[in-house]
């Protein structure tokens, strides 16, 4: 009895090993690499995501990846992103699917993007599902991951009207400037 037992035992170890890799985790992941290290390994420029990351865990058998970052932060490509403190995704080949946790600003509104897919590295153009439209970008503004500003939020002014922090409107100097 003792006999059958040891390999049962061995193996269910083993399986609960294999499936324990299976999720690689941390700043620097299972294998030592950074999170942008690991969007260039899945086609995708290192640039998403901003330096900010503090660490993140990826399901290789599912793709779900979950990036932490030190603080909600707004980061500057062609406009402002703003990112979450938890951003999620479904990574895979050139693709990250079924964002959550990073928004867009688009004419004053802001916007979820929902995916980010790269088909043709070669276009140089990489495609933003922002839920009402597809925004096409340049590759190039995704080489470097950004600085992330610290999201602040708005400051209540007299009378309980919010105060929108300057230069987060998309113009330059925001509204405060502009009169």
């Amino acid at each position: 009895m003792a006999n059958i037992l040891l390999p049962l035992f061995l193996l269910a170890v083993t399986a609960l090993i294999l499936s324990a890799a299976a999720v690689s985790s941390g700043a620097d992941g299972a294998d030592g690499g950074s999170i942008h290290d690991l969007l260039r390994e899945h086609g995708l420029p290192a640039g998403l995501l901003p330096k900010a990351v503090e660490s993140y865990t990826l399901d290789r058998t599912t793709g779900l990846l979950e990036v932490k970052l030190d603080r909600p932060c707004y980061a500057k490509y062609d406009g402002l992103a703003y990112f979450e403190q938890i951003v999620r995704g479904n990574l895979s080949y050139g693709a990250l699917g079924s964002v959550s946790g990073l928004k867009q600003e688009e004419l004053f509104l802001w916007l979820p993007v929902r995916g980010i897919l790269l088909t043709n590295p070669s276009s140089g153009v990489i495609l933003f599902d922002i839920g009402v439209a597809h925004k096409q970008l340049s590759l190039s503004l995704f080489e470097v991951p950004p600085d992330c500003r610290p999201a602040e939020g708005p400051e209540v002014a007299v009378g309980g009207i919010r105060e929108i922090p300057k230069g987060l409107l998309g113009r330059k100097g925001g509204f405060q400037d502009q009169r």
